[in-house]
């Protein structure tokens, strides 16, 4: 099998040097990964030992999930330093200098010299994984050199290879974590028809964490408050054009009962402005200080807003429901107790189907069944639920970093 591994390695980089000469996110994929090795010994990771956690993940999403525990152990170790890798470009472009990092890198390709000369610099006294995202070398050189690697927030399905006859290369590389902690028990059970029921724990889910810290943190806005100055609200957040289509409908029919903000996915010049023309009269966020009260729809364009602007809501509608890999992150809505709105593609998130099975989340087709919702539906019940289901799903940080504590991994245990 390992014979395969190095033919899928081949191809790959091959297939990634070919599309970068014409696709920017390859390109950015190739270029990013030059010179990594001086990257490094600019950033001080030249080979001496220190006390230093690896974390590597795959893209934003599993940034999102491992930075709770980053927070955690730098709260506990604060001479602690903290490498972080990506794989994908929409990872690293987003969160290069990211405060929770001393530095942030793309993943050398995977390979037995790359893994060596990489282990070499940084000098990992843990690897944390996030998720997904399991790469042979790197595995390898880690259990050889005794350095535990810890998968963080794992989910496990049961058609992936690593539950499938054929499947002892990919068994062998979940073989060499120290501990694997899964979001569910179904991975659980995984895990142990493949003997790792001793390194597996049901810790949770991270995110949780991360969006009730989140919470905590946010300060209000002021001119989001006298905008929407006591009248009731409708978040729309993350949005796609279809989500905007189903919500501009809506609205047009129902704007003497609901305010609508709006905060879409993209938030180029030429799709606001296609936003505006089918708005007319609302007001974007850049103008809304000198027009607090001059429309009934508010146009966010920019980014960071979201999450702080969910808590004003009687409810929300998370986008991307119409998208074949599913709507955005709704635990952002849920954790103010307010009730979620999604379009149809959503069980493949396990909070999305638990949230609409207990009457925190809702599921609408089109514009139609948006307004019945919003008319039929016990919105505030629905966001008591919401609130909840989110509180009770908290503690995966602290279950991973009892177990790093336990371990004694850094000098200043």
């Amino acid at each position: 099998m390992i014979v395969f591994y190095h033919l899928f390695r081949m191809l790959y980089r091959g297939a990634i040097g070919i599309a970068a000469l014409w696709e920017p996110k390859a390109r950015r994929w190739v270029q990013g990964r030059r010179n990594w090795k001086e990257q490094l010994a600019a950033a001080g990771f030249d080979g001496r030992s220190a006390d230093t956690v690896w974390m590597h993940c795959a893209s934003l999403g599993e940034f999102e999930q491992g930075r709770p525990v980053l927070e955690a152990l730098r709260k506990a170790y604060p001479t602690l330093r903290i490498l972080v890798t990506f794989f994908s470009p929409s990872g690293y472009e987003v969160r290069r200098r990211h405060p929770a990092a001393d530095f942030v890198l793309y993943l050398p390709f995977d390979g037995p010299a790359n893994a060596a000369a990489f282990l070499n610099r940084v000098q990992p006294r843990l690897a944390l994984f996030v998720k997904y995202e399991f790469w042979h070398f790197y595995l390898e050189a880690l259990q050889q050199r005794g350095i535990p690697a810890v998968l963080v927030s794992g989910i496990f399905r049961p058609g992936q290879p690593f539950f499938q006859p054929w499947g002892g290369f990919h068994r062998q590389m979940l073989q060499r974590f120290a501990h694997l902690f899964v979001q569910e028990g179904v991975s659980r059970v995984l895990l142990e028809g493949i003997g790792l029921g001793e390194r597996t724990s049901v810790a949770g889910d991270t995110r949780f964490d991360r969006v009730v810290a989140l919470a905590r943190q946010q300060e209000p806005i002021p001119a989001v408050e006298g905008f929407i100055d006591g009248r009731r609200v409708l978040v729309a957040g993350s949005t796609w054009p279809q989500d905007e289509a189903l919500l501009i409908s809506w609205y047009e029919k129902n704007r003497s009962q609901w305010q609508l903000i709006l905060a879409p996915h993209e938030i180029h010049a030429s799709h606001l402005q296609q936003l505006q023309a089918g708005l007319p009269g609302c007001v974007r966020y850049a103008d809304l200080e000198e027009h607090p009260a001059a429309a009934d729809v508010l146009l966010v364009d920019r980014i960071g807003l979201l999450s702080r602007l969910y808590r004003y809501a009687a409810v929300c509608y998370v986008g991307g429901g119409f998208n074949k890999s599913g709507h955005h992150n709704i635990l952002e809505a849920a954790v103010y107790g307010k009730a979620v709105i999604t379009g149809p593609v959503f069980e493949k998130f396990r909070e999305s189907v638990e949230l609409k099975q207990c009457g925190g989340s809702f599921l609408v087709h089109n514009a139609e069944e948006l307004a019945q919702v919003l008319a039929g539906s016990d919105l505030a019940k629905g966001g008591t639920r919401a609130g909840a289901y989110v509180q009770e799903h908290t503690g995966a940080t602290a279950r991973v970093l009892a177990w790093i504590q336990e371990k004694r991994l850094f000098t200043s245990a």
